[in-house]
């Protein structure tokens, strides 16, 4: 090993790492052998022996390598010895023997599973498919029946809005302001489990945005025709009752879902639109490569860059993980706002580093239109990256031009016309939008007015509608289902995928009139993921074994790591394969063919997380995947190799020839009456029946499973019959072994404070029943850190208790704090093996740390300790010298363990860079630990405190005391904008405050997702004894370090520090909060992905003469008169009908 560089902290290795005794005083001159480090050759001989020498006294010297090898020797004989008394493998092993008539070894068989798995996911989404197209069709056929009605009115209408409750109960609601004349039907609910909400299954329920008038004839409209959809809603319901939500976004904004249930009405103001949503993105058009130019000149006024900034984070938001995207500045010149060069994907991350940089945008010179479409076109042509590579468009915002730039359009885009060109006039101002106009309809886009923050929604989104024109001119071959990412359902019903289905305007205008060119909607159907997971085999794989499916995306659809800790339901739920495991360049190949579609099977040397995430694993895994057909996602199963085969209970003929269960023998002693005597039984809460009811509190859950195995046999169609049967036969399997073994022994005479046994079947046995009270790990056994890492490593598994840094120590009271060493017992029957059980030993803390300190002694006899008289010379141990001498034990992921300082036993499960930072270093220095550091993407975070932004409207243009002052002021289109926004603002109370998540509805505002930085050591290569000098002048340490056979133990004996002035270099490993990895670096390699299969982003047949219209309002004088009354007094304005009527028409 080379030797380490000389800083504080630093160590370095001594001469040899075999056995050969360290000199101290009066010892021979050691025999030639390997050379010695340079550094230590050059420490002056009277320094070497005063490090080799006791601090304390010149009779002791540090211990020779031999010794404390000794020691160790010791230490894993004790444990080995514990264990195979107490823990009981053997055993067990002959139990399982014994009763090998009652069970059966089933085999799994991957390839064979994930098909089966991935045939039956296929067959539920194939019933969602048909409830789909029914929709789709029946919606586009009453469509085209309907007959339009211009002077349709509100009490026309009957519907269930279903904001009307939350509405009625707020005094400043639109509808209460307004006096809203529509016939709202009231309901009754009743709570239905499946959608973990109140439903009505007799009608549908209506949600309309905020921003749009319930009363316009377009809505009206749309309100009519769409009524007709509730009986096809439950005609599918009676069809397949599984069904969940199904709902119909509408490209008006309207949502008509069913079954009807209120919506949940937020805290704040309602954002909620449809058309916003991802799967409605994903069904209304094709994968997009957008490039968004910002006019950022001179002219732009204050006013008019906030609303420019807050349109671009809009139009961000109107795009997925499909789409790829870049966002530029320019003036004279162009410039990408964020440090991305090229287009990217449009995924959450990306997307938040667009919005914070535009924020960043300054206006000055002079606008060059050129200048930003060159750099736009540039950006599409580069075929190096990767991209959508279908509908391609470029969005440019400005406060007007009169530059054409045609000749620029001549050169990158005529006369195929290739790229859309929409264009955005944003601001009041004066200027001549004819130019813009023409731009948009000279390219195939659209052309739309921003005047006001209330017109940025609903025009940043409409686009949407042009870009589904190819979609829906192409007619059948463009209605195919597709499958969403993972998102949180607005109503409740946690995590879910939906499939879509674009809705087509099929109405002419007349005979021989083209083909209409307008998408209705989406029709969409969730699918719960706990559904899915339903259908993957749950207890069958064992407790390291799992199921996980994947998107295009590489992102996960089920993984047992997918435990997002906040969702904001604006956002989908994006995580990556990659990001749920810990990366590798297997798992990326893995990853790679699953997205290609491919099957396979691999088997890899991994590195895995503890379940509670505190320690580092190097296993073996066998993965094997299929495509699920008819579907854009892969199913993949990871089975370690003790996990093919599995135990299956074969206990039907002595069930069956009893009629009340609870007299079976192996039922007896899961009543706690039998705990006394027998250990006290967790038993996993698990689905044994249907009728079970779930309780949090083990010992409420045994009660109610005890009181329902009365009512019923445990082969009864209601229940789980291989669960069951498996609990039946473990708890009779665990009660064997106390009376072999645990009852007959004194455990105080090994200083132990409970033994205990999980088994796979769901059966924890803690004994004595006493320990039950201090026993804090998890029921289920495949959810508990001990049993899973058992499974994975060999020999005994120490597991000290967890102590986060910010809470007090432990308290040692009653001998109750203990350490767990746990192990697997492995069964080996007809040459196949399998591990269905892991055994243990709960230490008594104080009482092994006072044999720890024996153990590494001196010490020839249990009397007395070795002491040095004043003229002799011997070593320190661990006992005597406890003073001098730091010993300790130390697990695999570098948590203190034991030691002989009495004062450190309180720190036992803290991280030993927290006890001796020194030392800890010099073992990481030294390759005793390696270090791994990974990020989590679903971790939840407190919200960061508001900034000063005073008594203003976020975003909102203030006018100083001069402004006021000033004549010319008051008849500037700026005043008239002010007016807009403080109009807006009356209406959409708190909308410019409040943050997007918060306003839309989040349960509370305490908590955000956030990324964390996780930091976990393991154990590195080095095996064999190891001595070693820190070095720090003054400070330095001698230490040895050696690995316990058949542990996770390291043992370490050092010097005690004589000063902290080494203390700087501190590793850390507790949870950090982070930025993640850098974007503007992981966007150069990016991850590999592909894009849905389909694309419609032409269609010869299109008619692209509708591409926008002005919709210029100028202010009359009687307005301005009425502003200057409304500012002056602060009296708050009736809101017109039409609150948006700048707003660009629908298309």
């Amino acid at each position: 090993m080379a030797v380490p560089a000389r800083t504080c902290g630093a160590s370095r290795p001594s001469a040899a790492r075999t056995p050969s005794p360290w000199p101290g005083p009066g010892a021979q001159r050691p025999a030639p052998g390997p050379p010695r480090p340079l550094l230590l050759l050059l420490l002056p001989p009277l320094l070497l022996l005063s490090l080799l020498a006791a601090p304390g006294a010149s009779a002791y010297s540090f211990p020779q390598q031999h010794t404390m090898q000794h020691w160790a020797r010791r230490l894993e004989q004790e444990i080995d010895g514990v264990m195979r008394i107490f823990g009981g493998v053997q055993h067990l092993r002959e139990i399982y023997k014994d009763n090998r008539n009652l069970f059966e070894v089933q085999e799994n068989e991957p390839q064979k599973l994930v098909e089966k798995v991935a045939g039956d996911i296929e067959s539920l989404l194939d019933r969602k498919v048909q409830a789909l197209k029914r929709l789709a069709d029946a919606a586009e056929n009453f469509q085209k029946a309907h007959r339009w009605q211009d002077n349709i009115k509100e009490e026309d209408i009957m519907y269930y809005d279903a904001k009307a409750d939350a509405e009625l109960d707020d005094p400043e609601s639109e509808d209460m302001e307004r006096g809203s004349k529509a016939s709202t039907l009231r309901l009754d609910f009743l709570e239905d489990p499946n959608f973990k909400n109140k439903v009505n299954y007799s009608y549908t329920a209506v949600q309309i945005p905020t921003d749009i008038y319930k009363g316009s004839t377009v809505i009206l409209n749309e309100l009519n025709w769409t009524e007709a959809l509730e009986n096809i809603f439950i005609e599918n319901r009676r069809q397949d009752p599984t069904l969940l939500w199904q709902v119909f976004g509408s490209a008006t904004g309207v949502t008509r879902y069913y079954p009807a249930t209120p919506w949940r009405a937020p805290k704040k103001i309602d954002l909620y639109d449809v058309r916003r949503r991802p799967w409605y993105i994903q069904g209304a058009s094709s994968p997009k490569d957008m490039v968004i130019i910002v006019d950022v000149s001179g002219s732009v006024s204050g006013l008019t860059l906030k609303l420019m900034k807050t349109s671009v984070c809009e139009m961000l938001d109107t795009l997925s993980d499909d789409d790829y995207v870049n966002v530029a500045s320019f003036n004279e010149k162009a410039q990408p706002v964020s440090c991305f060069t090229h287009l990217v994907q449009a995924n959450v991350r990306n997307k938040k580093v667009f919005k914070e940089a535009v924020q960043g945008m300054v206006a000055k010179g002079t606008t060059g239109y050129k200048a930003g479409f060159e750099y736009a076109f540039d950006q599409l042509q580069n075929s190096n990256i990767t991209r959508a590579n279908c509908n391609k468009m470029i969005m440019m915002f400005t406060d007007g031009g009169e530059d054409r730039v045609q000749d620029v359009f001549e050169k990158y885009n005529w006369p195929n016309r290739t790229v859309r060109v929409f264009t955005f006039s944003v601001g009041q101002h004066n200027y001549d939008v004819t130019p813009l106009q023409w731009m948009a309809c000279a390219n195939k886009g659209y052309y739309f007015e921003i005047p006001s923050i209330g017109a940025i929604r609903i025009n940043t989104q409409e686009y949407l509608d042009v870009l589904g024109r190819p979609m829906v001119l192409a007619g059948k071959e463009a209605k195919q289902v597709q499958w969403t990412n993972v998102y949180e359902d607005a109503l409740g019903l946690g995590l879910v995928v939906t499939g879509t289905l674009p809705v087509f305007n099929l109405t002419q205008d007349g005979p021989g009139e083209k083909k209409n060119q307008l998408i209705l909607g989406v029709m969409g159907i969730d699918v719960a993921l706990s559904d899915i997971k339903r259908l993957t085999p749950n207890y069958t794989l064992g407790a390291n074994g799992y199921v996980f499916a994947i998107d295009l995306n590489g992102y996960v659809l089920l993984h047992p790591n997918l435990k997002p800790q906040t969702t904001n339901f604006r956002e989908p739920v994006t995580l990556d394969f990659l990001d749920a495991e810990l990366e590798d360049e297997h798992k990326e190949e893995i990853r790679r063919s699953m997205i290609d579609g491919n099957k396979g099977h691999k088997q890899i040397r991994t590195l895995v997380k503890s379940l509670d995430e505190r320690y580092i694993d190097e296993v073996m895994r066998n993965y094997t995947w299929v495509p699920i057909r008819s579907t854009n996602y892969s199913l993949g199963l990871v089975l370690p190799p003790y996990s093919t085969f599995y135990l299956q209970a074969n206990l039907s003929d002595q069930i069956l020839q009893v009629k009340s269960p609870v007299s079976v023998a192996d039922f007896e002693f899961l009543l706690p009456s039998s705990f006394e005597s027998e250990g006290h039984v967790f038993i996993a809460p698990r689905e044994y029946c249907k009728d079970l009811n779930a309780s949090d509190n083990n010992t409420e859950f045994l009660k109610n499973f005890i009181e329902l195995m009365e009512k019923v046999t445990p082969d009864s169609k209601q229940c789980n019959n291989f669960l069951l049967h498996n609990l039946i036969l473990d708890t009779g399997i665990t009660q064997q072994l106390v009376e072999r073994v645990w009852r007959d022994q004194d455990l105080n005479t090994y200083s132990l404070l409970a033994v205990f046994a999980a088994t796979d079947g769901g059966i924890t046995r803690v004994f004595p029943n006493k320990a039950a009270e201090d026993w804090t790990e998890n029921p289920e056994p495949f959810n508990a850190s001990f049993y899973r890492r058992s499974l994975d490593n060999h020999g005994y598994v120490f597991k000290p208790p967890h102590q986060d840094t910010l809470l007090r120590p432990l308290e040692l009271e009653n001998d109750t704090v203990g350490v767990l060493v746990s192990t697997a017992v492995e069964l080996s029957l007809g040459g196949r093996t399998l591990r269905p059980a892991v055994v243990g030993v709960k230490l008594d803390l104080e009482a092994w740390a006072e044999k720890f300190k024996v153990l590494a002694s001196n010490r020839t006899h249990q009397d007395q300790p070795q002491k040095c008289g004043p003229s002799s010379h011997c070593e320190m141990d661990c006992e005597v010298n406890n003073e001098d001498l730091l010993c300790v034990l130390i697990d695999d992921g570098g948590f203190l363990v034991l030691s002989n300082q009495n004062h450190q036993w309180d720190q036992v499960g803290r991280f030993f860079s927290e006890v001796d930072a020194n030392l800890m270093l010099a073992l990481y220095n030294n390759s005793f630990y390696t270090r791994k550091e990974s990020f989590d993407y679903q971790a939840a975070c407190a919200p960061q405190p508001p900034g000063n932004l005073g008594a203003a409207p976020r975003g909102v243009f203030v006018p100083t005391i001069a402004d006021f002052l000033n004549l010319a002021w008051w008849t500037s289109a700026a005043a008239w904008s002010l007016f807009q926004q403080l109009l807006c603002g009356l209406i959409y109370h708190g909308w410019f405050q409040a943050d997007p998540a918060e306003a839309e509805g989040s349960p509370e505002a305490r908590e955000s997702s956030c990324v964390m930085k996780q930091t976990q050591y393991y154990f590195g290569s080095v095996n064999a004894s190891y001595n070693a000098i820190i070095d720090c002048g003054n400070c330095s340490r001698l230490f040895h370090a050696q690995r316990l056979t058949n542990t996770n133990l390291l043992f370490v004996v050092a010097e005690k520090p004589l000063c902290s002035q080494c203390e700087a270099g501190r590793l850390l490993q507790k949870e950090t909060h982070s930025d993640g990895p850098e974007q503007c670096e992981l966007v150069q390699r990016p991850r590999y992905r592909r894009g849905p299969h389909i694309c419609f982003d032409y269609n010869a047949t299109e008619d692209t003469s509708d591409c926008g219209r002005g919709a210029s309002f100028p202010p009359s004088l009687s307005v301005l008169v009425s502003l200057q009354l409304l500012l002056l007094l602060g009296l708050p304005p009736r809101p017109q009908p039409q609150v948006h009527a700048h707003a660009s028409p629908r298309l």
